[in-house]
Order: structure tokens, then C-alpha cells, then sequence
């Protein structure tokens, strides 16, 4: 049984900016991943970057091949934003945040993994294994029905998006087109698992999601690659020989004819311009004070694009007991909806016994406020229901809370009820020559990926040099 996983990154072809002069780097760069770092401002720079996420690697990196004196400031105390590798298991690397590169043909990050000698392997969306509420598996003739109703869902959603005059809600259109309110209660829960899936992939409610625009992205062809050593092989790469401030929270911007002003928690900087890169949902929470203001259209974006949730759980184990399979899915029922229906096996890549469990927009938000013990309770309920009450407890867990962070406040944007395509260009635009934005929620064609992040950094530093 196929799923969606990434419908919409279909057909693209990106340039690779921004990598000629990363043979060049010297030895000589500081820190662990060549960047240098410091705690103070040392006078006027030229441009400042808010943010070292990939967008700002990006953008800083292309600044300083350009020969612009360039420095990041950065809240955390690491680089890499919401791409997060974790060391806390020595011997398989698990990446936190964003873990794949979405389409390897002609992508920027593909090129950048090959320049950094970073292994990548192939997940395919083929290589599944289903199961239904009572943990039995999912048959041939059961899988057609399944497939069907998301084919079904997925005709709905694109007879609305060809003959409606105003947006409404992917879960209204689904539920007014299948007639809802009829339909038997085991058809229901195939067709709520097929909801289910578009939450996982575009990160927001299926209430919220906007019918017209879900999937208005654009895309790169080829195959689906994950980093088995972790995606921050890319990070420390772009990183190498930047100056990066981590520990700056920025509080402030301000900016006139004469330049831009950056105020943190721990001092102020001056440049010529500033690129501001902080997500989606740190603008929306206001923690951040523009003056003299944002236009009116700018507002506008960061108020009705909408910021979506996909957490992950790892859970390590003694032995693997499950197939051999890239995916495992599991079809809850109504009163379950939404949750731990997607899992990855990471033994296949990395030959540990770890499986990932993934929750998105609303129940993925919820289980925020729950402690790592119910957590993994709520997920080994859901592997037991499918293995039996025999499998081995977990020996090690680790566990994201993307909303609860107040330097992303979610995982990646989408586009919500009475959003549009156009609002993304908006938030993209420069202001008075000055104020420069970059990241995911700011790339038209490919917001939510890492590579969109990539580009947009590279777009905002080519209106500073260009």
C-alpha cells in the first residue's frame, strides 16, 4: 500500500548555488565544525544573519563567499536550527529534526551531501507494512479498499480545487464529497487514516488545512534519502569558517536609511542589512519586535500561513521484532484517531534495533504536555496491539517537542484556511532595502524542505550582493 509521504515534491529543477567555494575552506577554521564563535560585537558589520538554521548557514555562507563580513546570531547554543542530529547514542546518530532530502535529483542538498561525503539511504515509500486496529495485517483485498478511499479523497480534493470560488477545510471537503454522516463506522476509520496521512505530510489539522492551496508546492524528482551519520553533516559544512554568536537571543530590529540595528539579550549590533530567518512560528508568537513596523501584506502572511506540528519518538530496543520493511503504518480506530499511525525502521539504515514513531498536528501537539513515561507507554500500546504483550521493553527512548520550542514554535509551516501561494512571496519580500527574509515558510515552490530553507537563504543573500 502506497501512501502520500511528500505527494506534491514531484517535478523541479534547482541549481546548486552557493558550493564552489566550499573546496576552498582552510584548515585553520575554528570550533567543531570549523565555525568560529564569539560572544560580543566587535563594531559595525556589514550584514548581520538572525539565525543559523539552514536558511541562515545558507545565506551567511554565500555572503561570506562574496566577500561581505558577515555574522550570525543565533539563540541556541548549537547551530542547525531545526535540523538537530543527536549524539545522545554514540553509535547511531538520530536526527531530531528534519531527516530526509526530499527528492535527490538536481537538489542543492544532494549536492551538498555529496561534498560533505555524507552516506545517504534510500527510503522507499513501496517498502511499507500495514496493520489494522486489531494488529492483524492488512491484506491485498484490504488494501485496495483502503487505497481506494484515498483515491477518492484525493479526486474531492481536486474536483474542489478546480471549480471552488472560496476555501474551506481539507477535512469539509472530504467529509461533504464522501457523505460522512452515512458512512458505516469500519469505512470510517479506512477513510480517517487516509485524513491521517495528509496531517504527517504537510504537518497541520486536516481542520485547518486550506483545500484550495494544501499542496500548491512544487517539487524535485528522485528518490527519498535519509542520513544514517546525521543530517548535520550539512550544518557543520556550510558552517565552516562563519562567524556564529550562539546565545543571542534577538529581542529586537530596528532599521533606517542609515543601516539596521539587532538588540539581543546580551547586547546590540549594527549593520548595513539584516537577514532575518527565524520561523514561522517564532514571527507569529511575537517574540521578536520589528520597528518602525512590517508592512501591512508581511503581517498579513505571518498571521494566516499556518505553523504544523510532526513529532518524533525513538525507541531503542534489545532486539528488532518487527519485519523488514522501511515503513510500518497502523490503522487506530475512530477513537484513536490520529495516533502513532506512521513508524520508520531505522535498523535498516543505521543496523541498530530503533524504530521512529511520527505524531502530527493536533494529537502531535497534544502529547507535548505529556511526560516521556506516558509517551512511550502510549507507544508501546500501539506496538503491542500489532507484536503482542511479549516484545521487549524499550532500553532508551528520545523524544521531540517541536511546538514547546520557543526557537522554531512548531516543525514546519503549511498553508491554513484562508491563506494563499502569494502570501509566501510576502513573507520573502525585502524591506526598504534593509531587512532581508529567509527559511522554509518563505520558499514558495518547496516551504517545509530543508532544500526550500537552503534556497530561500541563498535568495536573500543575492538581494544584498546582486
Amino acid at each position: 500500500m502506497t501512501m502520500h509521504r511528500r505527494r506534491f515534491l514531484r517535478s523541479a529543477s534547482l541549481g546548486v548555488p552557493g558550493l564552489a567555494a566550499l573546496t576552498s575552506l582552510s584548515a585553520c577554521e575554528a570550533g567543531p565544525a570549523g565555525a568560529k564563535t564569539a560572544s560580543a560585537s566587535s563594531g559595525r558589520e556589514r550584514v548581520l544573519v538572525v539565525g543559523a538554521g539552514i536558511s541562515g548557514l545558507a545565506a551567511a555562507r554565500h555572503l561570506a563567499d562574496q566577500g561581505q563580513d558577515v555574522v550570525v546570531l543565533e539563540a541556541r547554543d548549537r547551530i542547525g536550527g531545526r535540523v538537530r542530529t543527536s549524539e545522545k547514542w554514540a553509535d547511531v546518530p538520530l536526527d531530531l529534526g528534519a531527516s530526509w532530502i526530499h527528492g535527490i535529483d538536481n537538489n542543492p542538498i544532494a549536492a551538498l551531501a555529496a561534498k560533505a561525503r555524507a552516506r545517504t539511504v534510500v527510503t522507499d515509500p513501496d517498502s511499507s507494512t500495514d496493520y489494522l486496529p486489531d494488529g492483524s495485517e492488512v491484506g491485498d483485498v484490504r488494501a485496495k479498499t483502503i487505497q481506494g478511499w484515498q483515491n477518492k479523497m484525493e479526486d474531492a480534493l481536486a474536483a474542489y480545487q478546480d471549480d471552488a470560488d472560496k476555501d474551506m477545510s481539507v477535512r469539509s471537503v472530504v467529509e461533504r464529497t464522501l457523505h460522512w454522516s452515512s458512512l458505516p463506522d469500519d469505512d470510517k476509520v479506512l477513510a480517517s487514516f487516509g485524513l491521517n496521512d495528509y496531517e504527517h505530510e504537510y504537518s497541520g489539522g486536516v481542520d485547518q488545512m486550506s483545500a484550495l492551496y494544501f499542496d500548491s508546492g512544487v517539487a524535485i524528482k528522485g528518490k527519498d534519502v535519509l542520513f544514517p551519520r546525521g543530517y548535520r553533516q550539512i550544518t557543520d559544512l556550510l558552517a565552516r569558517g562563519l562567524t556564529i554568536r550562539t546565545g543571542q537571543v534577538v529581542k529586537r530590529i530596528d532599521w533606517d536609511s542609515s543601516g539596521v540595528t539587532v538588540g539581543t539579550g546580551k547586547g546590540t549590533f549594527h549593520a548595513d542589512h539584516v537577514v532575518v530567518t527565524l520561523p514561522l512560528g517564532v514571527l507569529q508568537s511575537g517574540a521578536v519586535t520589528f520597528g518602525p513596523g512590517l508592512p501591512a501584506s508581511k503581517r498579513t502572511a505571518v498571521d494566516k500561513l499556518g505553523m504544523g506540528v510532526l513529532n518524533k519518538c525513538y525507541l531503542r530496543f534489545p532486539r528488532v521484532f518487527w519485519p523488514d520493511t522501511d515503513w510500518m503504518t497502523y490503522i487506530p480506530e475512530l477513537d484513536k484517531y490520529g495516533q502513532w499511525e506512521q513508524w520508520i525502521n531505522i535498523a535498516r539504515p543505521t543496523g541498530q534495533p530503533v524504530l521512529l514513531g511520527f505524531n502530527a498536528a493536533d494529537f502531535g501537539r497534544t502529547i507535548e504536555g505529556w511526560s516521556d513515561t506516558r509517551i512511550v507507554d502510549s507507544a508501546m500500546g500501539t506496538l503491542r496491539t500489532i507484536f503482542g504483550s511479549d516484545i521487549p521493553a524499550p532500553v532508551g527512548h528520545q523524544i521531540t517537542r517541536w511546538a514547546s520550542d520557543p526557537y522554531a514554535r512548531g516543525s514546519y509551516s503549511y498553508n491554513k484556511v484562508g491563506s494563499t501561494p502569494a502570501m509566501r512571496d510576502h513573507l520573502a519580500a525585502a524591506v526598504d532595502d534593509r531587512v532581508h527574509f529567509a527559511g522554509e515558510a518563505t520558499h514558495r515552490a518547496s516551504y517545509q524542505t530543508v532544500h526550500g530553507a537552503y534556497l530561500s537563504g541563498i535568495r536573500a543573500a543575492k538581494e544584498i550582493t546582486d
